[in-house]
């Protein structure tokens, strides 16, 4: 059946402008169909170039059947609905039934957009505007998706005063709930046969099926998980815990809002909030105390050496949430919001008390500091059992696929770290890696702790971007590393440069895209799932082997739990899961047929350790040099070519 699609002669050739026969995109469309329709799980990496979008999607439409097409960001996901799902509708001339649905969080709440008109959600006058451009726009939509706000910025301060998110949502007591944007998107959703969401979306809702929340999601048949490789982390976040210091004071101002008849209960009220307000204070400045730097760290360290003080502040916040959320409880004539309000107070309570008192040791447990802000959370070390259970053993038909989903020749890592057996699927890049690219490992580097290591990144970034004139991803592990070679070079180089965190993820590669050898420095977001084709990414240069932080608390304790297992933590998951790594940011470079250009892996380790042949043998076959001279042929033959063209 696939064959008359993507046979050479089939719909998909009459169809595409740039068709290539591939395959592997038949073979691959083959298995997921022969998935969908006799059950059980397919892991199926496809490399770079297989055309492993058409060759789920296809199959899908095929099946007949409700299929849920999960990937790992909304840019992905908005390209599947308004790219990919269109071009399938032109061939194969006919309207399909699909819907692409979002977190709760990019929907607008228009029961909370009309509180918040006539109460104080705005930070600073800046926002005026802002707001009366949403209100203006939450007349005229249809879908109530933050993204149609394009020309508002990225963050903005009230937006989390007035959208959808489900710990404030009144359900079917809410006076707007007929015309709830969540409601129609929900709607939409079961009217299709394929629902588009994101990694994120798709396991907050498959946490939540066992929770009193309803899903949002609704029952399918079949699930494509695309950049699979990911969703490890994604699991591990969404069937975690969290409070934060923001969330509590969020809290405290929400309930100051609460309108309450009874004035003996509002006084009651406001004096356990003040309490709460000051024991809150003092528990979240407690973290800040015992380590100044940002970033994340155990919380038991942080208790051990913690004072009296600081654990009383954690168990009269405990106790004064419980009171509060009693208390609104007990009123004579409780409104919707006073009971949702009662209910997050006990919740926030549970939460608090599961990580301080770190009750299940298949959790850990850590803290973050951002700035000012304070995350506690906690989060399962091993996910396999809950993928098991929640979704390898309920759904009938499941699709793992990704460019990157082996180390190795096999799928022994993803495997056990997802706790999937299934059928393995393995295509070779359509590319051809030995002509398109080049990869450059430097004959000479000091040693990536050393001091003079940056130095020797810079010099080398310097030189690698005169012969590719500019065009380069130049890839950090780290933002501290990127930044201090950034601030080496910038004088040095009159290439437009772009650095991560200047702007939205999306605004920066637009910005690259259409600027003239424009440099971009970026770290983890940007390794994987940004497509960049043509001359103006001709050169990826990687600063060193992205191993994960071993003191990193979760990294600490999956090292730790394989450890106990008896097996070698770094063979068994830090070289992997680093393997895997590398080989996407590296597939950043070849993203079509005329691609050319150069790989730069500057970390000396993978030559003089004995890991590093490992890291060699999970790369395309691309022609290795120690030489930059030769870096410099390669770019004069491609301009060559070029001009021959």
């Amino acid at each position: 059946m696939m064959e008359s699609v993507f046979g050479p002669s089939g719909i998909l050739a009459k169809s595409h402008p740039s068709y290539e026969y591939r395959p592997g995109q038949l073979q691959m469309a083959e298995a997921v169909l022969s998935i969908f329709k006799n059950g059980g799980v397919l892991l199926c990496e496809a490399g770079t170039g297989t055309g492993k979008t058409l060759a789920y999607l296809l199959p899908a439409v095929a099946l007949g059947r409700r299929v849920i097409v999960s990937t790992a960001t909304m840019a992905l996901q908005e390209q599947l609905y308004y790219k990919d799902i269109p071009f399938i509708e032109q061939m194969l001339e006919r309207k399909l039934q699909v819907a692409c649905l979002k977190g709760r969080t990019n929907y607008l709440c228009l029961y909370k957009l009309k509180k918040a008109e006539t109460s104080a959600v705005l930070r600073d006058l800046n926002e005026v505007d802002y707001f009366e451009q949403v209100r203006r726009w939450a007349r005229q939509t249809k879908t109530g998706d933050k993204a149609e706000l394009q020309e508002l910025p990225e963050k903005l301060g009230f937006w989390q005063d007035i959208d959808a998110r489900s710990e404030r949502c009144l359900g079917q007591k809410c006076p707007e709930f007929e015309t709830c944007f969540v409601t129609r998107a929900r709607q939409q959703a079961q009217q299709a046969d394929i629902v588009i969401v994101n990694h994120h979306l798709f396991f907050a809702d498959l946490a939540l099926r066992n929770d009193e929340y309803s899903p949002i999601i609704p029952e399918y048949f079949a699930v494509v998980l695309d950049e699979a490789h990911e969703i490890e982390d994604v699991v591990s976040e969404h069937f975690g815990i969290e409070v934060s210091s923001f969330d509590s004071y969020a809290l405290l101002q929400e309930v100051s809002k609460l309108e309450i008849k009874d004035s003996r209960a509002t006084s009651e009220i406001t004096k356990i909030s003040d309490e709460l307000a000051v024991v809150f204070e003092n528990f979240w400045t407690a973290f800040g105390e015992h380590r100044t730097s940002e970033g994340r760290h155990m919380l038991m360290p942080a208790l051990d050496s913690s004072t009296t003080e600081s654990r009383s502040a954690y168990l009269n916040s405990v106790s004064l949430l419980e009171r509060l959320a009693k208390c609104l409880q007990m009123l004579q004539e409780p409104s919707p919001e006073t009971e949702l309000m009662a209910k997050r107070c006990g919740n926030f309570a549970s939460k608090l008390r599961f990580i301080m008192e770190e009750v299940d040791d298949s959790y850990v447990c850590w803290y973050e500091r951002k700035g000012r802000r304070v995350v506690l959370r906690a989060a399962p070390i091993d996910i396999s059992q809950i993928l098991s259970q929640n979704l390898f053993e309920k759904v009938r038909a499941v699709v793992l696929t990704s460019a990157t989903l082996a180390s190795g020749e096999d799928f022994s890592f993803i495997k056990a770290r997802l706790g999937v057996t299934g059928q393995e699927l393995k295509i070779r890049s359509h590319f051809d890696y030995s002509k398109q690219a080049i990869l450059y490992l430097p004959a000479s580097m000091p040693d990536p702790k050393s001091s003079a290591y940056a130095q020797a990144v810079a010099k080398e970034v310097l030189e690698l971007l005169a012969i590719s004139k500019g065009r380069a991803f130049v890839l950090f592990t780290s933002v501290q590393q990127m930044n201090h070679v950034y601030e080496l070079v910038k004088d040095q180089l009159s290439y437009p440069l772009f650095v991560q965190g200047q702007a939205s993820k999306s605004v920066l590669l637009e910005r690259f895209r259409t600027s003239d050898r424009g440099v971009l420095f970026a770290v983890a977001s940007f390794w994987q799932g940004v497509d960049v084709q043509g001359e103006a990414l001709s050169c990826v240069i990687i600063d060193r082997l992205p191993f994960a932080v071993p003191t990193d608390p979760i990294v600490f304790a999956r090292c730790r739990s394989i450890e106990a297992r008896g097996e070698d933590p770094f063979l068994s998951y830090s070289l992997p899961q680093a393997i895997m790594t590398l080989r996407q940011g590296i597939g950043r470079l070849i993203r079509s047929s005329r691609d050319r250009g150069a790989i730069a892996i500057l970390d000396p380790r993978i030559r003089t350790k004995s890991y590093g042949r490992l890291f060699l043998q999970n790369l395309p076959s691309i022609p290795i040099t120690t030489c930059k001279e030769d870096v410099a042929r390669f770019f004069d033959d491609v301009d060559s070519e070029i001009a021959r063209s």
